[in-house]
């Protein structure tokens, strides 16, 4: 009886060549394959530049609460100011919200150009009252989003 046990029928690791175990060795790019790589990477970031000016050159615009008001159970006011270019018009999103913070009111304001000595900054900040007509008790208000109309 033999306790070696059976003869191996498959190559031993030294009979394995290099390529057949770790693989074959890698390709490298060719001049003009880096080129076209290069270039379309330049292309990109050309493309995101030109997105990021046109992003950064619309003009800016932000509304922001100065004071509200329940007059009775289906009215409210809200007071807010509105920074934006002098000579754009605006349109800013008012809401009247109620203790479980559910929208029971809401309008649309259009901001016009600013008359001349109108505003703070030159006319860049106006001050605005809305009256909302409300669905139930309101409890707070404000405004909610403010946009550039052409």
């Amino acid at each position: 009886m033999s306790t070696t046990g059976p003869t191996p029928t498959h190559p031993t690791s030294s009979g394995i060549s290099v390529a057949n175990r770790y693989g074959a060795p890698k390709q490298h790019l060719g001049r003009g394959a880096k080129r076209g790589i290069v270039i379309a990477a330049l292309a990109v970031a050309v493309v995101l530049a030109g997105y990021f000016a046109f992003v950064q050159g619309k003009p800016s615009v932000s509304g922001t609460d100065v004071g509200f008001n329940v007059s009775d159970p289906h009215h409210a006011t809200v007071d807010f100011q509105v920074t934006k270019d002098p000579e754009a018009t605006a349109q800013c999103a008012i809401q009247a919200l109620n203790e479980t913070y559910a929208i029971v009111g809401w309008k649309v304001a259009t901001i016009g150009p600013a008359a001349e000595g109108e505003g703070n900054d030159g006319g860049r900040t106006t001050v605005h009252r809305i009256q909302l007509r409300t669905e139930s008790p309101s409890v707070t208000g404000g405004v909610n989003a403010c946009w550039i109309v052409k």
